[in-house]
């Protein structure tokens, strides 16, 4: 049995929030104890409701994270056909979330004028590619009238695949405000 340490992925505080957003994921040592599950997921908020999913793949793209992410979903408000202001990003290796995190929280360089400023944070509860997947391939988001610009999607090295079927039958969305 090896004893030497073993490096993970934490978080700053011990309930596995982030104390601040502004302070990139810490690397600790610890000496045995099993290896944690590395987070891969992040949600980017405060971003300008006018982007599309389509502004936010070229940016990610632009800031150099092109094929580093497998997962991208931007919530849509249906009836405004404006974005929520955040975003989940699962990247492909929890070795890009440092420079990923570093890239994009305080981030306000958007393709045309916006006052906000993008704050990064973990994804939560959800964490990885198959947690989104299964979260969302039964979801109301997916019906066949919704449309594919409003979905969530996935990709293999930069390129858009295919969705996983739904395993039950998909209900159309409700509007805003009928629940």
């Amino acid at each position: 049995m090896d004893n030497s340490p073993i490096v993970v992925l934490s978080s700053s505080s011990e309930n596995g929030e982030r104390k601040s957003s502004s302070e990139p994921p810490q690397v600790e040592e610890t000496a045995g104890k099993a290896k944690a599950k590395p987070k891969t997921t992040v949600m980017l908020r405060n971003l300008p409701n006018n982007y599309t999913r389509s502004m936010l793949l070229h940016l990610l793209d632009e800031q150099g994270f092109g094929g580093k992410y497998d997962f991208l979903y931007l919530p849509i408000d249906f009836d405004r056909k404006a974005n929520l202001g955040y975003a989940f990003v699962n990247l492909v290796d929890e070795e890009d979330v440092d420079e990923f995190w570093s890239s994009f929280d305080g981030f306000g360089s958007w393709s045309f004028p916006s006052s906000k400023v993008c704050q990064v944070s973990w994804s939560g509860p959800k964490q990885g590619l198959k947690a989104h997947v299964d979260r969302y391939k039964n979801s109301p988001v997916m019906h066949k009238s919704v449309p594919d610009e409003y979905k969530p999607m996935i990709l293999s090295q930069g390129i858009p695949k295919r969705f996983p079927a739904p395993t039950i039958r998909v209900q159309h969305p409700k509007k805003a405000g009928k629940h």
